[in-house]
């Protein structure tokens, strides 16, 4: 999952960026409004981060505009404004959430899951045949026994299940498993899809995930 983090404060900005990514998420931070907009409307985000008040284009601003092209991605807004009339204000925006500052990561983090949560069905698993990965603790059972896998398997397995029965294309892949854009060499994808098959134990008869050759992969049942 990618979270774009507009925030001119240095300190929370790297704070944010260290924690999220040892969370698994793929992050960018810009720290002025313009920018941040920009970054936004280019679609790849599945959540936004945003200071109130920043430099060139408040965080106000860019939810407003943001909402005109995105109406569903979920976006939270940190600021030190604290009155009940700036919540209901901040709401209005645009905004799915609201946490001033100072701020708890652990709290902020619960409100990131909350609101990357499926709207339907349970909000913690998911499920691929005989596989079911739990965001919530972490882990990844086939036939209720439980596979190790790496953070980066973790979140590789996490994005292809929330994308179940899509063709993921491998720029997209990399951007949001690894931070890295498109002009890597995605090739390091299939080294982690074979780990993530190995480990599986995936036989030919659960073929879960497919390669879509010159595109990308794709989590299916069969």
């Amino acid at each position: 999952m990618r979270i774009l983090v507009v925030e001119d404060e240095p300190g929370i900005a790297s704070f944010l960026k260290q924690g999220l990514e040892e969370e698994a998420f793929a992050v960018d931070v810009t720290d002025n409004g313009k920018s941040g907009l920009d970054l936004a409307l280019s679609g790849a985000y599945d959540l936004l981060l945003l200071d109130w008040m920043l430099p060139g284009l408040s965080g106000i601003e860019i939810c407003r505009q943001y909402r005109k092209e995105f109406p569903s991605t979920p976006i939270i807004l940190l600021t030190a404004k604290d009155t009940l009339d700036d919540t209901i204000f901040g709401l209005q925006s645009g905004a799915n959430d609201y946490i001033k500052k100072p701020f708890h990561f652990e709290e902020l983090l619960e409100r990131i899951r909350v609101q990357l949560r499926p709207k339907s069905g349970n909000h913690s698993t998911f499920s691929l045949g005989n596989i079911k990965l739990n965001i919530d603790t972490h882990q990844v059972f086939k036939n209720e026994e439980e596979i190790h896998l790496t953070q980066k398997e973790f979140a590789l397995l996490e994005f292809l299940l929330r994308n179940k029965d899509k063709v993921c294309r491998r720029t997209r892949i990399i951007e949001s498993v690894w931070d890295i854009h498109f002009e890597y060499n995605t090739g390091v994808i299939d080294v982690y899809i074979n780990a993530l098959r190995k480990k599986l134990m995936l036989t030919d008869e659960e073929n879960y995930i497919q390669t879509v050759r010159g595109v990308g992969y794709i989590a299916k049942e069969l």
